[in-house]
């Protein structure tokens, strides 16, 4: 993101959900967004995933401007080079866990979309739920079969909304740890937006958002 800027004009006037945001997220890093509600947190993963684009300013996605695609190539771009992560997890409530994780494949025209999503289930532990269907789950355990849908393609870049909001602090713990194995095994870059400081410090670096500014940029201490 090269100094984006995002207005939004709801009732005639402007009004300003980042302003002039740079930063820059690598691939195989885990980087978090934190702040209080209202910040720009969502406004500036809607950007990253170009779901959303900035008034002002440029959003580059593995090195494509992406204000500068049409429909068509926007819909490969955000099928092929990106994944999303829901704190209400979204799963299909008519399809099982493992229908679930094959759909993108499935609607990208992919023919190994079943052997793919076995491949991810068992990565986050979930293979023996393949048939279970989500109200089956528990919050912990859809939120893994979530994470297995968002990678299931490779992505370039994870980006994760609130991911813990709904679950206990164990569970927490380990969705956090399933991200940061995301990062570094899967060579992604990841971007998460959390409240939680204790979720934040075990990513690579946090960026703190304050009234849609970037206040400032910690390395959390972490032990290896």
């Amino acid at each position: 993101m090269e100094r984006v800027s995002k207005d939004y004009i709801p009732d005639g006037a402007p009004v300003s959900a980042l302003h002039e945001v740079s930063l820059q997220v690598e691939r195989g890093e885990f980087v978090t967004l934190v702040g209080r509600s209202g910040c720009g947190k969502s406004t500036l993963l809607n950007l990253a995933g170009a779901m959303d684009f900035p008034t002002s300013g440029r959003v580059l996605l593995d090195g494509v401007v992406t204000s500068e695609l049409n429909d068509a190539e926007l819909t490969r771009l955000r099928r092929d080079k990106v994944g999303f992560i829901f704190q209400s997890f979204q799963l299909l409530p008519t399809l099982s866990v493992i229908e679930n994780v094959e759909l993108p494949l499935m609607l990208a025209g992919r023919n190994d979309a079943r052997e793919m999503a076995r491949e991810r289930l068992r990565w986050v532990e979930m293979e023996s739920y393949e048939t279970r269907m989500p109200h089956q789950l528990s919050g912990g355990q859809m939120q893994r079969v979530a994470i297995a849908r968002a990678f299931v393609h490779s992505p370039q870049i994870l980006l994760a909304d609130e991911p813990t909001g709904n679950l206990d602090s164990s569970t927490s713990d380990r969705i956090i740890d399933l991200l940061r194995r995301v990062a570094s095994e899967r060579n992604t870059a990841v971007l998460m937006a959390t409240h939680s400081m204790e979720a934040a410090a075990a990513s690579d670096r946090i960026v703190k958002l304050l009234d849609g500014r970037v206040l400032e940029v910690v390395e959390p201490a972490r032990s290896v």
